[in-house]
């Protein structure tokens, strides 16, 4: 089943965001099953990513798909680790969002 490469590059972004959650957990790699499941969630991210830039630009697909896991693994840090959700932070991850949403409009 072929997905279309902007739904690749959506779960390319949602696997980045757990892998880079799960580097936390792994306490530099010196937990197994965290280890795991971060390098896994490495793996899926990184294909879906080359499945989606068979199609999508190369710039535009490497910058939507940090952009997915910059702006996801801030809102995360805030949820789970408490980090600050000060306005000009959120404003900051929304100007990230913003970039994802204008390079998908803007994307041949």
């Amino acid at each position: 089943m072929m997905l279309s490469p902007w739904l690749s590059l959506g779960i390319a972004g949602v696997f980045e965001i757990v892998w880079a959650v799960g580097l936390k957990y792994t306490d530099g790699f010196s937990r197994l099953i965290p280890s795991l499941l971060t390098l896994w969630a490495m793996a899926i991210s990184l294909y879906f990513l080359s499945q989606a830039l068979k199609t999508i630009p190369l710039g535009t697909g490497y910058a939507v798909w940090t952009g997915i896991g910059a702006a996801g693994t801030a809102i995360l840090g805030i949820i789970l680790f408490a980090e600050s959700a000060h306005a000009m932070r959120l404003f900051c991850i929304a100007l990230i969002i913003g970039g994802i949403v204008g390079l998908k409009l803007t994307a041949s």
